[in-house]
């Protein structure tokens, strides 16, 4: 049974890489509260098609629990790290969405002042800082030297962040 204790707080757990099912598996048989989200695909065998499910966080799960019981969870077989606290409304957010019968995909994290890449369309390859991601993303592409600027607005799904 998970630990419903009210100081239990939602921690994002490092795995090692493909590890994310073996580090739920062993952190819940501890009787530990954990969630990996999970998103559906198709995939193609040598003879046949098959619904397979990945993490839709490559290399992370959550875990809720208590201050004390942060051992049980290091411990367990395929952690790397506990990474720090997740704020509930976050955990429920990411929890509605794998619910959803919406189509859900893994998503770069993009943030307003990150420097990012175009990966599609005429400006692919062409680097710059994010300024904006509400509605249409707005892209700042500086000459430092002459410190002057140009910006455009395109699709935010068509940058990535550099690195």
């Amino acid at each position: 049974m998970p630990d419903a204790d009210s100081n239990a707080m939602w921690h994002a757990v490092w795995t090692r890489s493909k590890h994310e099912k073996v580090v739920h598996h062993q952190i819940a048989g501890r009787g530990i509260e954990v969630f990996l989200p999970l998103v559906d695909r198709r995939r193609r065998w040598k003879d046949r098609w098959k619904t397979v499910s990945f993490p839709l966080f490559a290399g992370y799960c959550f875990a809720r629990f208590r201050y004390q019981d942060q051992l049980r969870v290091a411990t367990a077989i395929g952690v790397v790290q506990i990474l720090g606290m997740v704020p509930n409304h976050e955990i429920e957010g990411v929890r509605r969405l794998v619910t959803s019968t919406l189509p859900l995909d893994p998503h770069p994290y993009l943030k307003e002042g990150m420097e990012v890449e175009v990966v599609e369309g005429p400006l692919a390859g062409v680097r710059g800082i994010l300024l904006r991601k509400a509605g249409r993303a707005r892209l700042v592409v500086a000459i430092d030297i002459i410190q002057q600027a140009a910006s455009v607005e395109l699709d935010g799904a068509d940058v990535r962040p550099v690195g």
